[in-house]
């Protein structure tokens, strides 16, 4: 009987130490997971921005520009100029501590028994990275959009 209830106790011990804990690759995934958002990305500016475009259909789309400027014909040039810098952490700690006690008469007096182990361990990812991107957006003198452009560098 004690047999058995050492082989159970051992058998839930391992599967909530596997249960509870992730490694750093899992942390790193947990972390990229759901960061995207309605952020500026060259994909928005290649499915969105068309020639054709009103200034005011740019503005829905990219919101306002970092900076405005005419040329000698007075036609605007917005330019949009993001740098984003991206830095996640994620960690865990777990451990099991199994106690086990026992005990019987030996002899006329009370004998005590017990043991224990226990397990700790911990994993954890930072990642870091940074991203540009700009985007020049050339308007007519009707304010639709007459050239676009885009650059992108991640690092």
């Amino acid at each position: 009987m004690r047999s058995i209830i050492v082989s159970v106790a051992a058998t839930l011990a391992l599967a909530l130490t596997l249960s509870s804990c992730q490694s750093a690759s899992d942390h790193a995934a947990d972390v990229r997971r759901g960061q995207d958002g309605d952020k500026m990305t060259v994909g928005k500016v290649q499915r969105e921005i068309r020639v054709g475009m009103t200034n005011a259909q740019v503005v829905e789309v990219l919101g306002s520009p970092n900076m405005v400027t005419t040329d000698e014909n007075r036609r605007e040039t917005w330019v949009y100029d993001k740098v984003s810098t991206e830095t996640a952490y994620s960690n865990s700690t777990g451990g099991v501590n199994t106690l086990i006690l026992g005990g019987g008469l030996l002899g006329g007096g009370l004998l005590g028994g017990g043991g224990g182990a226990g397990y700790q361990s911990g994993a954890g990812a930072v990642s870091s990275s940074q991203r540009t991107l700009t985007v020049i957006i050339k308007f007519n003198e009707a304010g639709q959009v007459r050239d676009f452009a885009y650059r992108s560098s991640s690092f």
